[in-house]
């Protein structure tokens, strides 16, 4: 009995020895270099350091000449027998947002009416500007515009055939009588009203497109007649108002450039 209660004694003791030793463990807060080894001091400074950059890549605004033609006219001529142009188109950028613009071209145009039949023969040429609508986003150059041109053109114009009219065609429709009287010294200018879109498709490379709204200012017409094709204004649809559009292909010839820095940038901190 006595061995049994010694027993019982010497187990309990252990048990309470190891219990109080499990309470001062945790009672002991964890230390950081208990848990990971400490690195050398050596290979803590030979960390990389983050470098601090505060360089600003500018925006760069390029300013030349565009040339190029028009497409439009180039390839009417093989489906429509009846006209033959041409047109050289070309711009300047003279600020960030505004352009000049200008065109010169070329054509011959027989226009066939229910009383007569004509050809206009002439040149023609316009000036004026382009403001550019569009807000492009790092070195992109592209171009939606308005703009307003004034155009003149030189031209003859050649009869080629009319009919009489007849009140009371009881026997049938007057033939066309053949003239082929040309009429030259004509003039017509006009002012137009101009939105298209330029887009670069390859370096330095542009395609684009325009719609014109057109009126008359003042009209040289042929005595017996009226103009009824104005070499650069197109047809006059019975007044003094028309329409006309161009398909371009044009090249940009860089001359200089600017660089454009953000709000509160300076030279300094350009990128080379």
């Amino acid at each position: 009995m006595k061995h049994i209660l010694r027993s019982i004694f010497s187990v309990c003791l252990v048990f309470s020895m190891f219990f109080s030793q499990a309470q001062e463990n945790i009672g002991t807060p964890l230390k950081a270099e208990n848990i990971l080894p400490a690195k050398p001091k050596q290979e803590i400074e030979k960390l990389p350091k983050k470098k601090e950059t505060d360089s600003i890549v500018p925006k760069i605004n390029r300013y030349g000449l565009r040339v190029g033609a028009d497409l439009y006219k180039l390839t009417r001529g093989f489906y429509d027998s009846n006209y033959k142009g041409i047109e050289l188109v070309g711009d300047y950028r003279l600020t960030k947002k505004y352009y000049l613009a200008a065109e010169l071209g070329s054509e011959n145009k027989t226009t066939e009416d229910d009383r007569l039949t004509s050809t206009a023969k002439g040149t023609y040429v316009k000036a004026g500007f382009d403001y550019n609508v569009y807000e492009n986003w790092l070195d992109m150059e592209n171009i939606i515009s308005i703009g307003m041109r004034a155009g003149f053109s030189t031209f003859s114009q050649q009869l080629n055939s009319y009919k009489i009219y007849n009140p009371n065609p009881y026997w049938g429709e007057v033939p066309p009588i053949i003239s082929g009287k040309n009429y030259s010294g004509l003039s017509a200018s006009w002012i137009e009203v101009v939105a298209g879109i330029k887009a670069k498709v390859f370096n330095n490379v542009f395609v684009g497109f325009s719609i014109r709204l057109n009126r008359i200012i003042t009209n040289k017409e042929p005595n017996g007649f009226e103009n009824l094709y104005i070499p650069g204004f197109n047809r006059t649809y019975d007044g003094d108002f028309g329409v006309g559009f161009n398909y371009t292909v044009s090249y940009f010839i860089p001359i200089f450039k600017k660089k454009i820095l953000p709000p509160n940038a300076n030279e300094k901190q350009l990128k080379k």
